[in-house]
């Protein structure tokens, strides 16, 4: 018995989209499926493949870029023929989402300028926003694979050191400016050997596709612990990714020039295509969206980020995830972190008719997107959402 794929006019997971995630529906073990309109096929089913059983991408996307074009076509004319097995699709309201990948490597960049210039003013008034780096390289830090979560996880509030400027001294306890910073995040579906830089030219030979994240963030922690080394228990308690990765094939029709860079960056930063992405965040705090990022407004592209992790040898794996940073805009309104978009707390935003600045516990926090796709359609990411759980220290 086959089943017709319904896809819903103005769908933003009809056929040029087909993210890929993993699910649990009954008693099936966890596995790879498709997301088709308000559907999610069951590719080991439908495709009679065991490389999709499995219960991460992982397998699946170290398989490399002919391999993913190949089952992105057939998955095409299966839905388009009606001729997907009716024991295969799934409602989406009825499936378990999990995380859609096992996470080998996670390393979150800094690479919007506006936010970078923004924390620049708040953190160091009086002097230059940008630190002579950052128009030279990409900025980054190496974060914690093991605290990657898929969306819907709870986020236990952190606790660690924090010192205010007039202090005598640092306390402990849970952290009063929780933050968030809405990203995009690429997974690697093919490494790369140590020692082998991956020039800016070869990001699509290497990189699967594009997630939503949230890299939730402990700024009173934060802003204690980053000197001289960088963010550490600020940052690795938590960062939430979507369910559906969606793949490049997908994006071909957001992809835009980059805004500029001035100076002109070292030769194996100079990109050879444009990877600039046309992509449309929205964040809502308690459902009440507060800010509008723009990714078409990022300083680096992601080619230039993979290009820039790699130069020095270092090797990438099947499932490494590497996040933009916080995406901002040039308007207030399209600040992609609270401590922006509230001035450092001195300005707050009305939630709910409600002053706010940092998140409270019971706060929830959903990032969509959506971009151009083909044909003049539009595509989406799903969302990622998290809600704040009490601090387990008393």
């Amino acid at each position: 018995m086959v089943s017709a794929v319904e896809i819903p006019p103005g769908s933003l997971f009809a056929l040029g989209n087909l993210p890929y995630g993993v699910f649990a529906a009954g008693a099936t073990t966890p596995r790879v499926g498709v997301r088709a309109g308000d559907s999610v096929i069951d590719l080991a089913a439908a495709l009679r493949d065991e490389v999709f059983a499995a219960p991460a991408l992982n397998p699946f996307m170290a398989q490399g870029p002919a391999r993913w074009a190949a089952v992105r076509s057939l998955i095409t004319e299966l839905v388009t023929a009606a001729d997907v097995p009716a024991s295969a699709v799934h409602p989406v309201r009825d499936v378990e989402l999990l995380l859609p990948f096992e996470v080998a490597d996670y390393v979150d960049f800094y690479a919007s300028e506006h936010h970078a210039a923004n924390l620049g003013r708040l953190l160091r008034p009086g002097a230059e926003p940008l630190l002579p780096n950052w128009k030279h390289l990409p900025v980054g830090y190496h974060g914690r694979a093991g605290t990657v979560v898929v969306s819907g996880t709870g986020i236990v509030r952190p606790s660690g050191q924090r010192k205010g400027p007039d202090d005598p001294a640092p306390v402990f306890g849970p952290s009063g400016r929780l933050d968030i910073e809405a990203e995009l995040g690429f997974v690697i579906g093919v490494g790369s050997p140590l020692g082998t830089p991956v020039p800016a030219g070869a990001f699509a030979d290497h990189v699967f596709g594009a997630v939503l994240v949230n890299d939730w963030s402990a700024r009173d922690l934060q802003a204690w612990e980053y000197v001289p080394l960088g963010p550490h228990l600020g940052k690795s308690f938590a960062t939430s990714v979507s369910p559906w990765v969606v793949p490049l094939a997908a994006l071909q029709a957001a992809r835009v020039p980059l805004p500029g860079q001035d100076p002109r960056p070292l030769p194996y930063l100079r990109e050879t295509q444009d990877w600039g992405l046309d992509i449309d965040l929205a964040v809502a705090w308690n459902g009440e969206v507060v800010s509008r990022p723009p990714y078409a407004s990022m300083y680096w592209s992601p080619a230039q980020l993979l290009a820039h992790m790699t130069v020095n040898g270092a090797s990438a794996r099947t499932g490494d995830l590497f996040a933009s940073g916080t995406i901002s805009g040039p308007d207030r309104a399209q600040r992609g972190a609270f401590i922006e978009l509230t001035w450092g707390g001195t300005e707050p935003v009305m939630v709910n008719g409600e002053p706010r600045a940092f998140l409270e516990d019971g706060d929830t926090v959903t990032i969509t997107a959506t971009a151009p796709g083909a044909g003049g359609a539009r595509i989406g990411f799903g969302e990622v959402t998290g809600t704040i759980l009490p601090s387990i220290i008393a």
